[in-house]
């Protein structure tokens, strides 16, 4: 875990100095937006860079954890509160959370992994429903 929150502020701090963008293969050509949520039991403030899906105003992500047989701590956190920030470029928002469901949830996941195949795969590899995330603004 701590090698992984590691990799993430790395991430974060290129993406900021750069204004949303990363050299990592992985995030080439993808929208990228980092995610500050607050650990449920910590209080900590964690940042997550995600690829993330433009939905008119909305912001969807991908709880995909690669595939792995557990929802990963971000969406945990992010469930919980409710609400969080993100930054997309250089620009902060304050997004409220909605977890997406049924024929929504599935066709998001479907236009998402049309454009990034690898999520086609984490969906393959898991026997849990990977949770869609839509972030709304909140004005």
């Amino acid at each position: 875990m701590a090698e992984q929150n590691e990799r993430n502020r790395l991430l974060a701090e290129e993406y900021r100095r750069n204004g949303g963008w990363v050299a990592e293969e992985k995030f080439k050509d993808a929208p990228l937006l980092l995610l500050t949520t607050e650990g449920r039991r910590s209080g900590r403030r964690y940042v997550n860079p995600l690829m993330y899906l433009p939905d008119g105003e909305r912001y969807v992500i991908f709880a995909s954890h690669q595939g792995a047989p557990e929802d990963p701590d971000w969406y945990k956190n992010l469930v919980a509160a409710g609400e969080a920030t993100i930054e997309v470029g250089r620009e902060e928002i304050p997004v409220a959370v909605v977890v997406t469901s049924g024929e929504e949830r599935d066709e998001l996941y479907r236009r998402h992994a049309g454009l990034h195949p690898r999520f086609a795969a984490y969906e393959d590899n898991t026997s849990r429903l990977i949770p869609v995330v839509a972030l709304a603004p909140r004005r």
